[in-house]
């Protein structure tokens, strides 16, 4: 896609209420032109293959061909980023999806409350503008390694240990990411890890179910009130902010709700600025894949107080602007692809003894 060129988006639905709604949200956009709709997937391919899109956003129950059907064929035949749009009752068709290969996703508009589908035209913009730097030939290869056996983490000479809390801050690529890093780590490992996905409500506590039984660690949706232990994961839910406050010797989870006016929700930011200032030191920041800049100021945060910060590397971030954000400001300590991180994760926090 030339530097100028409009992103040129294939509107693909069966309900013509939801087909008008995301046309006309994405023309909102100059920079943006709708080049055709669809209403199910036979109709679709021969649309992608006529028309040539940028970027398709899809809905999976459909007559004819479904989501599924087409997004096999699109991945196989004629590779092009994915945005579903799916309903908060969904959340399992989004993982499966997201494992074929879509980028992203979005909550399926409705027409209730104005104000929510606002919302739903700034996530959708936002990341139909993303899509310039993104890569599916590194979304493709974090498919491959999703699909690899990944085994359990191998030992790994401990060359710091002093590590209580990590904090790791994602988005676009993000749910895919999180599973290559999670599932490779033991059940003994030692410090709590606060995770902030970019996520709308109702779709971060499966994403936490999903992850949990995948992985030997712990990995749950955070409350209000969950106790910060070694081993245990806390994903931040989708339409809040994830903070820590401090009562006696125990770091407890409190979480805010977000605002319409908030930039990023989750907050990256947010949460590694909290977790820095109830750690200090023995804080580590991590920053995958993403579009815009969250966690630039908490990994600044992070390394002021004396703690540990990891960037992903240009070579698996599916999309590299948030790792590039965080690693120009020079408060980086080490910049890894996909595969490294966990290992290093293991290496740098104590692991507990078993």
């Amino acid at each position: 896609m030339a530097g100028n060129a409009k992103i040129k988006v294939l509107v693909v639905d069966d309900s013509a209420f939801s087909r008008q709604t995301i046309k006309k949200m994405l023309e909102t956009d100059r920079n943006i032109e709708v080049i055709g709709i669809a209403s199910d997937g036979i109709d679709a391919m021969a649309k992608t293959l006529r028309l040539r899109p940028d970027l398709i956003t899809l809905d999976f129950e459909m007559p004819e061909m479904d989501g599924f059907s087409f997004l096999r064929w699109l991945m196989k035949e004629k590779p092009t980023p994915v945005i579903m749009v799916s309903s908060y009752s969904d959340t399992k068709t989004v993982f499966r999806a997201l494992e074929l290969g879509a980028v992203d996703f979005i909550a399926k508009p409705t027409q209730r409350a104005s104000a929510e589908l606002r919302g739903i035209e700034k996530d959708l913009l936002s990341k139909v503008r993303g899509i310039k730097t993104l890569s599916m030939d590194k979304l493709s290869k974090n498919l491959q390694l999703l699909n690899a056996d990944a085994g359990s983490a191998a030992s790994v000479e401990i060359s710091r240990g002093d590590i209580d809390v990590v904090a790791i801050g994602s988005s676009t690529g993000g749910p895919a990411a999180l599973q290559i890093i999670l599932t490779r780590l033991p059940y003994d490992f030692s410090a709590a890890i606060l995770i902030s996905q970019h996520m709308p409500k109702g779709f971060t506590a499966p994403l936490a179910e999903r992850l949990d039984k995948l992985s030997e660690i712990t990995i749950k949706e955070a409350e209000n009130g969950d106790v910060m232990e070694p081993g245990k994961v806390f994903i931040c839910p989708g339409g809040s902010h994830m903070t820590l406050r401090k009562k006696g010797h125990k770091c407890y989870v409190l979480l805010r709700e977000a605002t319409y006016e908030d930039k990023y929700v989750p907050s990256v930011d947010i949460m590694m600025e909290s977790a820095a200032e109830h750690y200090g030191s023995k804080t580590m920041g991590v920053v995958l894949t993403g579009m815009g800049n969250d966690g630039k100021k908490g990994i600044v945060e992070i390394k002021s107080r004396g703690g540990y910060t990891i960037a992903e590397s240009e070579e698996t971030a599916v999309v590299f602007g948030m790792p590039a954000e965080v690693i120009n400001t020079g408060a980086v300590d080490r910049v890894l692809p996909l595969p490294e991180v966990s290992s290093e994760l293991i290496k740098i926090v104590k692991r507990g003894q078993g």
